[in-house]
């Protein structure tokens, strides 16, 4: 064949750049397997992941290959695509034989040629796009309109049927895996980790899950670890290391692996058909013993590592260089066929080596033999409906609020942590969703210190490894999951949320940055599904930020950045909620809103100290509905006088400075006439051309006034009020507090203090901002001064706060 490149041969098998043949792992035959028929699906397969990079005219090549046939942009990743095609061939027989329900998350990145070709061969692609036919009029748009403009991407996307996972970003794959066999005791999610993906902190963090992966109630994962070789330009580490070195890895995560090895097709199907037999049998054993009562000790679930070449099957050399089995191949391995004769050449030998004439009748539809192995209907892995999690979501039963809320017979008069009243709703709802177990907390091994204890009156901590007696509230079918990986807790939430479950992800407010790529990821992710009519609304994402900046008395500085909301509000107004309760009976209305939402990422940030009452249920579900709104008993505005100055909050420390800022000016200037304003729903504050929740121009004014200050306390950093409402009328009178990295372990009131968001300077605001206030209250401002002067010396003799803010009340 031209320029080296050679036929997906069925023999002669021979040692490929240093790797093993396959001989030394095939075994016997497995005639079940039918290994013809294997093959020529995974022919059919890599000739339509080779025609989506190359092609867009003559997709059968009824005659000979010219350049304006070829794309003029070349852009997809060929170098995973013929072993992802072999996985999705064994995957179609195993579920077929064995009747599984099963889907499959692909990790190595840029595979989307593989999965949209075995989408358009088992029918699924043709059934979620009508008009890409299995034919040669749809093969024909199907090579088209990939990496093409409006198109499709070049990794397996929200577009792509039976896809829950993003294909972009690697690292991810393994605990989305999970997060979907969570409570889906009779669902098989195959994981393919590429080796690249296997270097990143999240993967290697992931191999952990199966601890647990409770057999009972939760279905099974099947890792397959793809070694190829190589990454973008680099080799990669797993597959460089002793295969006994790999084996004992494995084995220590708590996996029994299964070699499938070479680069000779015939074997390596059998060698492939062997394993998953082997895996699978495993699998139904474990969870058969496990049902029954019999399994004793953790389960030791089968991995299957396969070792196949780098772009296989491809161009062995181009232009003299190796290219097969080698980072040469990860991309377009012919890069110039429009403009070099030899590459087009060796392109259209490349394509007729798959000896598609076998694969595809004279219309364009696969053959009879390509089509053996794939199984029908709801079982084919672009089907699936675990794959499309809100064809099978249910709502989510809640009981009446008024069963959790905390009375209030007048703001101020008590108080309460807000996230412990919360925990009473979560285990309610853990309570009821017991026997249909659609709903989990996870989290950083933060959950008692998140004050949601009371979810372990009715559940445990999931966990199959050795427990001890000092232990507490492990159990082995627990659905509050805790690891200290932020990674895996957002990993196993998304695969969770996305096959049609609910749940809450419960981290300190810092920490939860390191998930601010993956958070990325998942909202471009519902983004895009909400444009595709075929993808059902599926259970929201949603965050509980507690151990928040201004409550840090023990840790200090590390543990003080409000930043995730910045970050979050960066991306899709469609998607993104951010929500900042004052106090519980608000966090509970804010998450009876979030809990029941649909395809939305909420952030709630709320505190877990004790935090005074200021509404009642009726009062903070209208206070919520509205998003902001002003609290008319805490100001001294009246009659038809606009007010003076606007005193505005956002969260829950910020509203009792704002709250204690009104009362001394209600003291000390009882004439001006304050108006407080508090926000619960960020995202008000941005136009209502802006984001769905936006407030119009006029609502704005009115709630804020076009020209009067307004003194903005807010939780996090203060451009943030800014950038929201840089195009309000009044944006030339607005001034933000908020956190400044001024922070340090000290006490709650001093954190105030150093970023100027505490009461004192509220009210000095004020004076430097109304019209005249000035000089007619400098006396004021001087006591407010003096005052935060005091509490400076005071903190550093005493190491507490001021009696007058340690014992403050509302007295309004």
């Amino acid at each position: 064949m031209p320029g080296g490149c050679r036929p997906a041969r069925l023999n002669t098998p021979r040692t490929h750049r240093g790797v093993t043949p396959a001989s030394l792992h095939a075994g016997g035959t497995v005639a079940s397997a039918r290994p013809a028929t294997l093959d020529a699906h995974w022919r059919a397969a890599n000739y339509l992941a080779v025609g989506q990079i190359y092609l867009m005219s003559n997709p059968l090549l009824t005659e000979p290959l010219r350049p304006e046939h070829i794309k003029p942009r070349l852009l997809g990743h060929w170098g995973t695509s013929p072993g992802l095609n072999l996985v999705h061939t064994h995957l179609n027989r195993v579920i077929k034989e064995r009747d599984l329900d099963a889907l499959c998350v692909w990790g190595p990145g840029h595979g989307g040629p593989a999965v949209l070709a075995n989408s358009w061969l088992e029918g699924s692609y043709s059934e979620t796009y009508p008009d890409i036919t299995r034919d040669a009029e749809g093969m024909a748009k199907l090579f088209r309109q990939f990496s093409f403009p409006g198109g499709v991407p070049s990794h397996v996307a929200p577009e792509t049927p039976g896809s829950i996972h993003e294909g972009g970003e690697l690292g991810y794959s393994l605990a989305h895996a999970y997060g979907a066999a969570f409570d889906n005791p009779g669902l098989l999610v195959a994981c393919v980790i590429g080796d690249g993906e296997a270097e990143t902190g999240p993967l290697a963090a992931s191999w952990h899950s199966n601890k647990f992966l409770d057999p009972v109630h939760d279905g099974a994962v099947l890792p397959i670890l793809h070694l190829n070789g190589y990454k973008i330009a680099n080799p990669t580490v797993l597959s460089r290391i002793p295969e006994a070195e790999l084996d004992s890895l494995l084995k220590g995560y708590g996996h029994e692996p299964l070699h499938v090895t070479g680069d000779d097709p015939r074997k390596v199907h059998q060698a492939m058909a062997k394993a998953m037999d082997q895996s699978l049998d495993r699998i139904a054993a474990i969870q058969r013993a496990a049902r029954s009562g019999s399994g004793h000790g953790r389960a030791r679930w089968p991995v299957i590592v396969l070792r196949t070449p780098k772009g296989w099957t491809g161009p062995a050399t181009v232009d003299g260089v190796p290219v097969e089995g080698t980072w040469r191949s990860h991309q377009v391995p012919l890069p110039s066929v429009r403009e070099n004769p030899d590459h087009l050449e060796q392109l259209e030998a490349w394509l007729r080596s798959y000896r598609p004439q076998e694969l595809f009748d004279e219309h364009g539809r696969p053959s009879p033999a390509v089509l053996d192995c794939v199984p029908l209907g709801r079982r084919r892995l672009g089907s699936n409906p675990h794959a499309n999690g809100g064809l099978l979501t249910r709502d989510l039963p809640m009981e009446p609020l008024e069963r959790f809320a905390v009375p209030v017979d007048k703001p101020g008069a008590t108080l309460h942590e807000p996230t412990r009243v919360l925990g009473g709703l979560l285990a309610r709802i853990m309570a009821d969703t017991s026997k249909r177990r659609d709903f989990r907390v996870v989290g950083p091994d933060e959950t008692a210190s998140n004050r949601l204890t009371a979810l372990y009156d009715v559940t445990g901590k999931a966990w199959q490894a050795q427990t001890l007696d000092t232990d507490e509230h492990l159990t082995g079918d627990g659905r509050v999951t805790e690891i200290l990986s932020e990674h895996l807790c957002q990993g196993w939430l998304e695969g969770y949320t996305l096959t049609g479950r609910h749940g809450l992800f419960s981290s300190y407010e810092a920490f939860v940055h390191i998930v601010d790529s993956m958070v990325n990821q998942h909202i471009k992710w519902l983004k895009t599904s909400r444009l595709l009519p075929w993808r059902a609304p599926v259970p929201s994402l949603n965050y509980l930020l507690t151990s928040h900046v201004w409550r840090q008395d023990n840790n200090g500085f590390s543990h003080q950045d409000p930043g995730f909301v910045d970050h979050v509000l960066n991306k899709s107004p469609e998607v993104v909620r951010v929500y900042l309760p004052p106090d519980a009976n608000t966090l509970l209305s804010v998450a009876e809103h979030v809990l029941h939402s649909r395809d939305y990422v909420n952030v709630v940030v709320a505190g877990k100290q004790p935090c005074f009452d200021w509404l009642t249920l009726d009062e903070a579900r209208s206070h919520c509905a509205r998003g902001a709104g002003i609290w008319g008993w805490a100001g001294t505005e009246s009659g038809a006088r606009e007010p003076d100055v606007v005193l505005a909050c956002a969260g829950d420390v910020p509203t009792q400075e704002v709250l204690a800022a009104a009362g001394l000016l209600r003291d000390h200037l009882p004439e001006l006439a304050v108006r407080v304003v508090n926000v619960v729903d960020m995202t008000r504050l941005l136009p209502r051309e802006e984001h769905p929740h936006g407030m119009s121009g006029p609502a704005y004014d009115a709630l804020f006034t076009a020209d009067k200050p307004v003194i903005f306390a807010y939780h996090g950093y203060p451009w943030l009020v800014h950038r929201l409402a840089y195009r309000r009328t009044g944006h030339a009178h607005l001034h933000v507090r908020g956190y400044k990295e001024a922070g340090t372990t000290t006490t709650p009131f001093d954190m105030v203090v150093r970023n100027d968001l505490d009461r004192y300077r509220l009210v000095m605001d004020v004076i430097d901002r109304v019209p005249g206030l000035a000089v007619r209250a400098a006396h004021v401002r001087q006591t407010m001064a003096d005052t935060r002067s005091r509490h400076h010396a005071w903190i550093r003799e005493h190491g507490t706060d001021l009696p007058e803010i340690a014992d403050w009340t509302w007295t309004g």
